[in-house]
């Protein structure tokens, strides 16, 4: 086909209004760069390229380099730089790190996961509060409950193997468990779960081998204390408690809650706390275990010296095992096969195999069996550190780095 005469080949036509010229001002396209003229031989062609004789038929590539601005024209100067070297947040603006980044800007120990980015002295203080007010209100609705449903135990709670008393017992105790959950969320700004771990919940593959641990130590440690009371004659076989299916059941069934909701509140937040305010990790560490340990002892109304000193190395072990392992599935397993075993073999032979002393006249020897007891299971649980692979440190995300930098990258 042949092209009319008049009329370049890819050009205006003659008489379009493409081809009168172009008299406004300099056009800039976006960003600067030149946008088309009408009047100009293509998309691609520059504005001053023109249509006079010789110029291309096709586009022709911009040229490179800056674009001239008009006189007078000025870019707005740049933001001064920030603390870091990046430009400053409009006011009111604050950068929060993506969901899920872990608290911490580097790997923390168990002991130290309350001190997150926002750590202030005043946060355990505040949830020691909290937990002492909610505590009390929860455990008096427990007990209330308890009474509404028509069973009558002892209100004593002295005689631990009824199955009543040892129903109450554990329920007013179990409550704690969202309790001491909630603190990390309203006082600490944290999950829940970073009372459990220092993965944030709990770990549920070393329950089995840690039970398998404690049954080879500590539970031999309980039966044999048990037969030396009966060789000294300080206890006797009675035979099976009254309500013996009823109490095994309620002890299967709520007393490794139970145990886990007192490890929860010695270790999984008192022991933080303590660690917390101290900040060393190892000052921390043998302070909180001492403390706890004591406060545990205590909170079991021991008769005794021996008694006390029972429940305190127990506290010791629990607070060990927690700082091998990095959280407290060591612990409640520790205390929930202690509880189920005592109170399942109290059951089983009687009333005379003790459930909350140590045994009289055999006292001593009693004590040096859980001490040798609890340091076997300590010592089980660290030599089983390489084959179960336990978590010790925290994850964390160094946000403290400036942004240029490129481990923020992504951001």
């Amino acid at each position: 086909m042949s092209t009319p005469s008049g009329g370049p080949p890819g050009g205006p036509w003659p008489g379009d209004p493409a081809d009168e010229p172009y008299a406004g001002p300099p056009p800039t396209g976006p960003y600067g760069a030149p946008a088309r003229v009408p009047g100009t031989l293509g998309a691609g062609v520059p504005p001053w390229a023109g249509a006079g004789p010789g110029a291309p038929a096709g586009p022709v590539p911009w040229p490179l380099g800056p674009v001239p601005l008009p006189p007078g024209h000025a870019w707005p100067a740049p933001p001064p730089p920030g603390p870091h070297g990046s430009a400053p947040l409009p006011p009111g603006v604050v950068l929060a790190p993506p969901p899920g980044t872990p608290p911490h800007d580097v790997p923390v120990p168990y002991l130290l996961v309350m001190r997150a980015r926002d750590w202030a002295w005043w946060r355990p203080l505040l949830g020691l509060l909290l937990f002492t007010v909610a505590y009390a209100v929860a455990a008096f609705v427990v007990v209330l409950a308890v009474l509404l449903t028509g069973v009558e135990p002892d209100l004593q709670l002295l005689d631990l193997v009824d199955p009543g008393v040892l129903l109450l017992t554990n329920l007013s105790l179990i409550v704690a468990i969202p309790i001491v959950w909630l603190l990390w969320v309203v006082a600490h700004g944290m999950r829940p779960g970073w009372s459990s771990s220092v993965l944030a919940r709990l770990r549920w593959r070393l329950f089995a081998p840690l039970t398998l641990l404690a049954l080879a130590t500590l539970g031999v440690g309980i039966a044999v204390s048990v037969g030396l009371g009966f060789a000294f004659g300080e206890t006797g076989a009675t035979g099976p408690v009254d309500d013996l299916a009823w109490l095994l059941l309620v002890v299967v069934l709520t007393t490794p809650l139970q145990s886990a909701a007192e490890e929860y509140v010695f270790r999984g937040y008192l022991s933080q706390a303590i660690a917390g305010w101290l900040g060393n990790p190892r000052t921390g560490a043998v302070t909180a275990a001492v403390v706890t340990a004591a406060l545990f002892s205590l909170a079991h109304a021991p008769g005794d010296v021996v008694t006390f000193l029972d429940r305190f190395v127990f506290g010791l072990a629990a607070s060990a095992v927690v700082w091998l392992t990095g959280g407290l599935e060591a612990a409640i397993v520790l205390h929930a096969v202690n509880n189920v075993v005592v109170f399942a073999l109290a059951g089983t032979l009687g009333e005379g195999v003790a459930t909350d002393e140590v045994e009289p006249g055999v006292g001593l020897v009693s004590l040096l069996l859980t001490v040798l007891a609890m340091a076997a299971y300590v010592t089980a649980v660290g030599r089983s550190r390489r084959r179960l692979r336990y978590e010790v440190l925290t994850g964390a995300r160094d946000l403290r780095v400036p942004a240029p930098d490129p481990r923020t990258r992504g951001w």
